[in-house]
């Protein structure tokens, strides 16, 4: 998923493109990792005066909606990132200090769904936490 990717997407999907939809958007094509509501709040309240927690979880909920934004939990905060894109199903690496992602190729259903005869799992999710090279 890329920045013109996204902005077609909502619109396609019937949402009034808007401006801060869009720096929300550009904050989540720049970063490279989960960011928190607080990081996005930090950038957009010099430019937005006023603006609120409410306006911006509800956008960051609607772009996780369409599968434009993927999330997480990380310290009983929910994190955000933008989608990988990926055809493949696939999992992640999450860096706990900087929030940086890396692709895992693999995925332990694999070897689990075997084990489970007669049960139909409808979802899973596998994520490895720790601190990248940077963040040691």
């Amino acid at each position: 998923m890329n920045l013109n990717e996204a902005l077609n997407l909502l619109k396609n999907e019937g949402y009034k493109f808007t401006d801060k939809r869009k720096d929300i958007l550009e904050f989540f094509a720049k970063e490279d990792g989960y960011r928190t509501a607080s990081d996005l709040w930090e950038i957009l309240s010099d430019k937005y005066p006023g603006i609120s927690y409410d306006t911006i979880y509800r956008n960051l909920h609607l772009f996780h909606d369409l599968r434009i934004l993927e999330s997480t939990e990380l310290a009983g905060e929910k994190h955000f990132r933008f989608s990988c894109g990926h055809e493949h199903h696939h999992h992640h690496f999450i860096c706990n200090n900087c929030g940086k992602t890396k692709s895992i190729k693999t995925c332990p259903m694999d070897f689990i769904q075997p084990k489970f005869q007669g049960y139909m799992i409808e979802s899973h999710k596998f994520e490895v936490y720790g601190l990248c090279p940077v963040c040691q």
